[in-house]
């Protein structure tokens, strides 16, 4: 062999091997996940292709309750009239429950490091304007992504332990947290904090309920695995509080 035809393999062989591993590098760096690849800002879901999501009215920023009015009269409501619950209704819940309030994206309730790990469902049962199913809370879009349908308050019933309100409301939010989206900050202490904003958010939803002349019931005893079965929810997603809601009854 040359010296000529060796050069020219060895010249081939280094090409190939760096080629090799820088190749190799690059494909691995992009497969590989990033810290939050699997948190995401929303926990999307796959939406049945024949439903889009559904817009939700502007919220009102001026009601005719005061806050103060509205803090004075909040109860539990467990018992509601038949009457369902308006898409404009639903719409205000959301928002102050959890929407954008801000051109910096800031929301209705404190988040700990503006970490936002809740999601808030909707089990719509006789919601006007809305088919019966399970809904996601877009905060951004201000609009629900469907996630299955079908009437589902007597199941989220069963899974509550059987009380019976929540089988009865017309319409039920559930609301969820991703806690690795703040505990990647804040460490163990960030339970704490998605605990602190699930009460935030949750009071604010039944203050609006009260303001719309409307009536909630926070519930915690449920099956959890079986709440997120029935909301096909995202494994990250941990079901905090299930609140059946509706008109009250006058004896209520």
């Amino acid at each position: 062999m040359s010296r000529r035809t060796r050069q020219v393999i060895i010249a081939v062989a280094v090409t190939l091997a760096f080629g090799g591993l820088i190749a190799f590098s690059c494909a691995d760096e992009a497969s590989a996940p990033s810290p939050t690849s699997s948190i995401t800002t929303d926990a999307s879901h796959a939406a049945p292709a024949t439903r889009a999501s559904v817009g939700l009215p502007p919220p009102s920023l001026d009601g005719p309750v005061s806050l103060e009015k509205a803090v004075h009269q909040r109860r539990s409501v467990r018992e509601y009239t038949h009457a369902p619950v308006t898409l404009a209704d639903v719409s205000q819940l959301l928002w102050a429950a959890q929407g954008i309030t801000s051109s910096q994206g800031g929301r209705a309730a404190p988040s700990a490091g503006g970490t936002y790990p809740l999601e808030i469902y909707v089990a719509a049962g006789k919601v006007t304007g809305l088919e019966a199913g399970v809904y996601h809370y877009l905060p951004q879009q201000h609009a629900l992504a469907p996630v299955k349908s079908g009437d589902l308050r007597r199941d989220l019933q069963e899974a509550s332990h059987d009380q019976t309100w929540v089988g009865a409301a017309p319409v039920v939010f559930v609301i969820g947290a991703v806690y690795e989206r703040t505990t990647k900050r804040y460490g163990d202490r960030g339970v704490r904090y998605v605990h602190l904003e699930a009460g935030h958010a949750a009071q604010n939803l039944c203050l609006q309920a009260t303001a719309l002349g409307l009536g909630a019931v926070t519930v915690g005893a449920f099956t959890d695995e079986r709440i997120q079965e029935l909301l096909d929810l995202p494994t990250q997603v941990k079901p905090l509080y299930v609140i059946p809601l509706g008109h009250p009854k006058s004896d209520s």
